[in-house]
């Protein structure tokens, strides 16, 4: 379908903004908070903590959104979208607060570090031991240990099928959500070529992106999930949008879990750009998103 409304409104009030790729990784960074201003207000919850924990080579800040009622809650390790280069927990906290009461998860999330800085493995390294960590502080945190999953947008969907797949055999995640996931080092498909300009998210840009995480390292299967084998991963739940780059590392990925026996939901939005988590003040598919989130966390 053609772009909906509230996605061209938004792209117009984009325009002339000046392309992620021009800007220096600092300049980038600052520009996200821009953000803020497509958000809705921040919901309350019933109880925020903040904490930092143990990464392989730093302390971690992290926190956990609790929603109403009575634990042990089932819980979501959610990896924010990033680029692997920008953003933070306080950009996403409007999107957490929202995530949290609508699923009646514990939301736990983490600030794993950042390309350039600190290159692939090591936002991989830092999340997947974030993740392990809740798993043995689960009693302590009010969460059941038999019910955690993990979840990422953009980067942060690349980096929850990454830790998925290093989780088998050594930790049970219960389900993996990916949203808008960038999966993959392969700029010749439709979705990269359709969408190359003109929607936010940009082809160049997530070349920049890719550079800044991989540095000048290989491509390995932990970097580029769509790459590996994805034999006995949990129940998936993946979410992709119309009018974005990484489109169809999404939709290739959920057909690749279906071919090996995975349980998926594929949810493409229609008429949508990439960025919607991040804008549910203006963009109505991250609210629809939670919804079908409940129904189908409810059901595993």
């Amino acid at each position: 379908m053609s772009l909906n409304e509230q996605a061209r409104a938004v792209l117009e009030k984009l325009a002339g903004a000046p392309a992620l790729e021009d800007l220096t990784v600092f300049e980038a960074r600052r520009s996200q908070w821009g953000f803020i201003g497509f958000q809705s207000a921040p919901e309350p919850v019933t109880r925020i903590e903040h904490f930092y924990v143990p990464g392989p080579t730093a302390d971690l800040p992290a926190r956990i959104y609790y929603p109403e009622g009575d634990g042990p809650f089932p819980a979501i390790v959610f990896l924010h979208g990033s680029g692997w280069v920008t953003c933070n927990l306080d950009i996403y906290d409007v999107a957490l607060r929202a995530l949290a009461n609508a699923t009646g998860h514990a939301v736990f999330a983490v600030n794993y570090q950042k390309a350039p800085e600190h290159p692939f493995p090591v936002p991989l390294d830092d999340s997947y031991a974030a993740t392990a960590w809740l798993f043995e502080h689960a009693e302590s945190r009010d969460v059941d240990p038999a019910r955690i999953g993990v979840m990422g947008d953009s980067a942060g969907g690349n980096l929850a099928a990454a830790v998925a797949l290093k989780a088998r055999g050594t930790l049970d995640l219960a389900f993996q959500v990916l949203v808008v996931p960038a999966l993959d080092v392969d700029f010749t498909t439709r979705s990269y070529v359709d969408n190359a300009a003109g929607y936010g998210l940009s082809t160049d840009g997530m070349r920049w992106f890719w550079s800044h995480y991989l540095g000048s390292g290989q491509v390995s299967e932990f970097a580029a999930p769509l790459r590996a084998s994805v034999d006995g991963l949990p129940p998936t739940f993946v979410a992709i949008s119309e009018y974005d780059p990484v489109r169809d590392d999404g939709e290739r990925y959920a057909a690749k879990l279906a071919a090996a026996d995975v349980p998926v939901r594929l949810r493409e939005f229609d008429g949508t750009i990439h960025p919607f988590v991040l804008m549910d003040g203006v963009l109505d598919e991250y609210r629809v998103l939670l919804g079908e989130l409940r129904t189908w966390l409810g059901a595993l």
